[in-house]
């Protein structure tokens, strides 16, 4: 069953807020890192998402167990990102005010939230479901590739100092922020890195099956 024309409209106005709203935040709150990141996933998966879902929204069957998988592999990600202080690694390396608190408060307490509330969604076939599906794929899908970036970039405070710091940030008091720069501890490793294949590979091959099954059923709609 198609969802209607009013369901459709308030689910392209609602995402395209998220695409407004979401990057606007984090760079108000931290910098403009979440929005390069957050902002461009977001437009990447709202084009996706118009492309596919919102057309001809996937069978539960097709889109819940990546969604699953991916989401899965993403908090045992994050759960590397926290060990190993990724906020506050990214708050060196960029000179951003991203604490351990706004780090976890957004993906160990309010992400899981929205995942399990897409997950509910995407089995009752609701559109704007299936945008937050692509944001997930596209995400920890595509964007994790600069965790094996990072390490060759100088940090903005104290490239050459190995050990950890600590100092406000724009107002914000910033404890125990590592250094990962390679060329200064001679390891390539950054935070969360060991782990960031693991969302990778479903969220990835998310995208090829949802493209797929799409112009799979274009074709069986001719």
């Amino acid at each position: 069953m198609q969802p209607s024309k009013k369901v459709k409209t308030i689910s392209i106005i609602v995402a395209l807020s998220f695409c407004i709203i979401a990057p606007l935040m984090g760079y108000l709150k931290i910098g403009l890192a979440p929005v390069i990141i957050v902002g461009g996933s977001a437009v990447a998966a709202f084009c996706c998402w118009q492309a596919t879902y919102l057309k001809r929204p996937v069978s539960p069957n097709v889109i819940l167990p990546l969604f699953v998988l991916t989401v899965a592999a993403l908090q045992i990600h994050i759960t590397e990102e926290y060990l190993t202080g990724f906020g506050p690694a990214m708050s060196r390396l960029f000179n951003i005010p991203w604490s351990e608190k706004s780090f976890l408060l957004v993906f160990a307490l309010v992400g899981p939230a929205i995942y399990t509330l897409t997950t509910l969604g995407l089995y009752k076939k609701i559109p704007l479901a299936g945008f937050i599906a692509w944001f997930i794929f596209i995400g920890p899908g595509v964007a994790e590739f600069t965790h094996f970036i990072f390490p060759l970039i100088a940090p903005a405070l104290e490239p050459e100092n190995a050990n950890h710091i600590s100092g406000q940030i724009n107002g914000t008091w910033i404890d125990q922020m590592p250094n990962y720069y390679y060329k200064t501890t001679g390891q390539y490793y950054f935070a969360g890195m060991y782990t960031a294949i693991l969302p990778m590979i479903p969220g990835i091959y998310a995208i090829y099956r949802l493209i797929r099954w799409h112009k799979e059923k274009i074709k069986s709609e001719l």
